[in-house]
């Protein structure tokens, strides 16, 4: 027997194997928050699934929904013109657009149900986590 591992050659992955990986519950910048939140003393739900677009953080009591928006799925990035894949491109930004779509439409359907909205960039989260806090304790 030898000595030598047998070496396969992985096959690259292809882009949609790649997105399908991404997480949509517990992220980073979720958990980042969530931890900061909680730290404060403050409690909420996580993934709510009781409202529409199951948001990511929700104050029952107080009617406060919020998302932790990554820029790439939730269109920052291709309204800024950056982090536009380029193979696929039509089928990316589609995708996305609709995406923005979605948002909207969401935040529409929860505010007429009497619920304020609430979105940070993950970026906004990562860089000044006691910002975004703020402007959640203006709503409680």
């Amino acid at each position: 027997m030898s000595l030598h591992k047998k070496t396969a050659k992985k096959k690259p992955l292809t882009r949609s194997e790649i997105m399908s990986r991404v997480k949509s519950k517990n992220t980073k910048i979720e958990i980042l928050l969530r931890k900061a939140l909680w730290k404060k003393g403050y409690r909420y739900r996580v993934n709510y699934k009781k409202l529409a677009g199951t948001p990511d953080i929700v104050f029952v009591n107080a009617k406060l929904a919020i998302f932790c928006d990554s820029e790439f799925w939730h269109g920052k990035h291709l309204m800024e013109g950056k982090s536009i894949p380029k193979t696929n491109t039509e089928f990316w930004v589609e995708k996305i657009r609709r995406n923005i779509e979605r948002d909207k439409e969401i935040d529409q359907k929860l505010i007429e149900e009497g619920w304020r909205v609430l979105h940070f960039w993950g970026e906004e989260i990562k860089k000044d986590t006691v910002k975004c806090i703020e402007k959640i304790e203006e709503y409680l």
